[in-house]
């Protein structure tokens, strides 16, 4: 796919630089080729893969990181980088680290950090539970176990930290009672989806 057409397709999610445009469209061909091989992402059309994975995840790092942001950024259970690479592609001063238990798309993921040279990217190849750092800005999305992965990620952020989550809104109701010491923002309503939402959150108390 050329990238004028995965601009025109990313255009309601974000605005990209034509070396953020460059770099979406390597990450592109690397995953559609290893996903040929390695179960990276059940969606296997290429337009549906833009709109759907990178549009959500530019879409949330527009919300979250400025591009000239110097912070930190942990997502958990990146999978196949999302929204965690496009992160690091939209800010590339900002500290990015993917944290991914599977061997194989841990691999993929130190992969795209190469082929992208994403200098700001790194990858922790084990669990949320087993992460020693903390970071001031943690996303996570389309997980498994969301009640037991999200906990662990609420752990990670610091005192005062943001937490962004790519969720359906029937999970809005959930992940409110799991997390009585954060003060959500109101839902950001995702793209070209009817049941998707950006929900943002600051950690205010302590973590259990």
């Amino acid at each position: 796919m050329n990238i004028d057409r995965i601009a025109q397709l990313l255009r309601p999610f974000a605005e990209l630089s034509e070396e953020q445009m460059e770099r979406t469209s390597a990450y592109l061909d690397l995953l559609v080729r290893w996903n040929t091989r390695v179960n990276l992402t059940a969606v296997r059309d290429p337009e549906q893969v833009v709109t759907r994975h990178f549009g959500e995840s530019f879409f949330a790092a527009r919300h979250l990181l400025a591009p000239d942001s110097s912070g930190t950024a942990i997502d958990v259970g990146s999978g196949a980088g999302f929204p965690g690479v496009p992160l690091a592609i939209f800010a590339p001063t900002a500290q990015v680290t993917l944290i991914e238990s599977q061997g194989k798309k841990a691999a993929f993921l130190n992969e795209a950090i190469r082929t992208l040279s994403l200098g700001n990217c790194r990858v922790f190849p084990g669990r949320a539970e087993t992460f020693p750092d903390k970071s001031t800005l943690v996303t996570m999305r389309a997980v498994e176990k969301f009640d037991r992965s999200f906990p662990a990620a609420l752990v990670l952020v610091e005192q005062g930290g943001r937490i962004g989550l790519m969720i359906g809104i029937s999970q809005l109701r959930e992940t409110e009672r799991l997390a009585p010491q954060v003060e959500w923002e109101q839902p950001k309503k995702i793209p070209q989806s009817s049941a998707r939402v950006l929900l943002v959150g600051k950690v205010t108390g302590p973590r259990t």
